[in-house]
């Protein structure tokens, strides 16, 4: 696979600079993907019925085993879910218990994210995910690795793209994430 686009949420490059070892080996982990090897996904859909598609599953299992090859490790953090909004007098039926976030990779204070699901997933690791564990001391930048238009067109209908995620932070949501460092990496087949 190639990086086909980058980036900066913030505008500022120079903060990935400081982490140029771990973004370099973001970079080589990318590269090394064969993404051929995940077009093994005949497509059930209307719209698209019969077409080899590429499978996110396949494309994860390949990110999985380059990035742990390197020293990257997934993290969790415990969550600890508040009652206190409650109304009075409601009582669940159950406690949360064993609660947890999980990030695909750290390394350094680096965590990257792999994202070749739906729309809503990719905004949430940007939006929530990677500030929890910002904000949790786990990492300092966060990286998105998330397929360009003509990629996600090769998958099922409906997978997020690097296009979608830049739109939703200039216009959208990009005052929340100024207060640190997130880059995504459009990634091509």
């Amino acid at each position: 696979m190639i990086i086909a686009a980058i980036y900066y949420f913030n505008g500022n490059k120079d903060t990935f600079c400081k982490f140029s070892k771990e973004i370099n080996e973001v970079q080589e982990v990318i590269e090394s993907v064969n993404s051929a090897q995940a077009k093994t996904k005949v497509s059930n859909e209307k719209t698209m019925r019969g077409k080899e598609l590429y499978s996110p599953e396949e494309l994860n299992l390949s990110f999985k085993k380059a990035f742990e090859e390197k020293g990257w490790t997934s993290r969790r953090v415990h969550c600890e879910y508040s009652t206190k909004y409650y109304v009075k007098g409601f009582e669940p039926s159950n406690q949360i218990s064993g609660a947890f976030r999980e990030i695909d990779f750290v390394k350094k204070r680096v965590g990257v994210e792999v994202q070749f699901g739906k729309y809503a997933f990719m905004v949430y690791n940007v939006c929530a995910k990677m500030t929890i564990f910002h904000k949790s001391g786990i990492i300092d930048i966060g990286v998105e690795i998330v397929p360009i238009k003509t990629f996600a067109d090769e998958m099922s209908t409906g997978v997020s793209y690097f296009e979608q995620l830049v739109f939703a932070t200039v216009q959208k949501i990009r005052s929340s994430l100024a207060e640190w460092h997130i880059g995504s990496l459009g990634s091509e087949s």
